[in-house]
């Protein structure tokens, strides 16, 4: 239960997240269309995490990476899990949109 946990939660061993940008992975913003307004990743995709369900058909190859985030890692912990429970194999949680931000 607990590796569960730390799995959902993106804890763990350290995800190189400039690479799998580099390899093509798209970086997923679910915070609001307002919240994303207000600054965000260049290049990122949002779709709210409330909207995510609805809106998977955006997200066509379950086999690429995706790397969720938002404003501290909650909803994006709540992405990963959506992501994950339809199939989609390669879902990092990236946390805070600001920290990822630095990270790539």
């Amino acid at each position: 239960m607990i590796s569960t946990l730390k799995k959902l939660f993106g804890f763990g061993p350290a995800t190189d997240y400039a690479e799998l940008v580099k390899q093509g992975a798209i970086v997923l913003d679910v915070r609001s269309k307002s919240e994303y307004a207000s600054g965000h990743i260049k290049g990122s995709i949002n779709i709210p995490v409330e909207q995510l369900s609805k809106n998977l058909n955006k997200l066509k190859n379950k086999n690429q990476h995706i790397i969720t985030c938002c404003a501290s890692g909650m909803r994006s912990a709540s992405a990963k899990g959506i992501l994950s429970s339809n199939a989609y194999v390669n879902v990092y949680n990236g946390g805070a949109w600001h920290r990822l931000n630095q990270k790539i």
